[in-house]
């Protein structure tokens, strides 16, 4: 019975997971389109554009990565664009690191394979309410997010220059949107204002001097060192003891 019980728990965690993805499905299902689409107008075949939203599995990175093979630059530089853009993702992997140190480690390579904006924000969400991040939950968000971005992109390349401008009907604005609501679903936090304006102001000037994609990295390493320079109040570290104890 015990055995049956757990079976039922995590097939309920799936599915709560799976809840999670659909508006993150929706958000992103135009990103994927419009990627399918520049890549082959950049020379790609669908098979190619496929392989790559399978293989790269990040939004930004992939349309960085079409944009630099066009204009037929070094290698190592489009790894390096590449890598830059998808920086934020070292310092996600540390913050989730602590949720899922207790999975088999084959787990966790896969688990950091899947982990992009959205499961990085609803896991960490997960934690500071003292939940369990578990593998059925983790991978209930996941999969749905990673199929379907693989098969929109498919589309895309397949049928995605039927839509003849996609900027100008707004479907490049809903992925920004839920991005935001994910950033204000972490107001509560303490000094949550000063280090997201840091950050914002950080990557608008290195828009601005530096240009796209470094502008993604810097302002997040802003926001990372304008929150490890600010000094931690005692009613901070008494609220996380707080914390620490009720989890326990």
């Amino acid at each position: 019975m015990r055995h049956g019980g757990q079976m039922s728990d995590r097939r309920g965690e799936f599915w709560q997971g799976v809840r999670l993805s659909v508006p993150v499905v929706v958000a992103s299902a135009p990103f994927a389109i419009l990627f399918g689409a520049l890549a082959i107008d950049n020379g790609f075949s669908v098979a190619e554009a496929t392989l790559m939203s399978a293989s790269i599995y990040g939004g930004a990175s992939q349309l960085v990565g079409i944009e630099l093979f066009g204009q037929h630059v070094a290698p190592w530089l489009v790894v390096l664009s590449i890598f830059a853009v998808n920086f934020r993702h070292v310092l996600y992997s540390a913050a989730v690191g602590k949720r899922i140190d207790h999975w088999p480690f084959l787990k966790q390579a896969i688990g950091y394979f899947f982990l992009v904006d959205p499961q990085y924000a609803e896991a960490e969400r997960k934690g500071e309410n003292g939940e369990e991040v578990t593998f059925a939950w983790y991978m209930g968000m996941a999969l749905p997010i990673y199929v379907f971005w693989v098969a929109e992109s498919a589309l895309g390349a397949m049928f995605g220059r039927l839509i003849p401008n996609p900027h100008a009907i707004g479907l490049d604005f809903l992925l920004p949107i839920y991005f935001l609501g994910l950033v204000m679903s972490f107001r509560k936090r303490p000094r949550w204002l000063p280090i997201v304006v840091a950050s914002a102001v950080a990557s608008m000037i290195a828009y601005k001097t530096v240009g796209s994609p470094w502008h993604v990295s810097i302002g997040a390493l802003a926001g990372v060192l304008f929150a490890a320079a600010m000094p931690v109040r005692p009613e901070e570290t008494a609220a996380s003891d707080e914390t620490v104890e009720v989890v326990s």
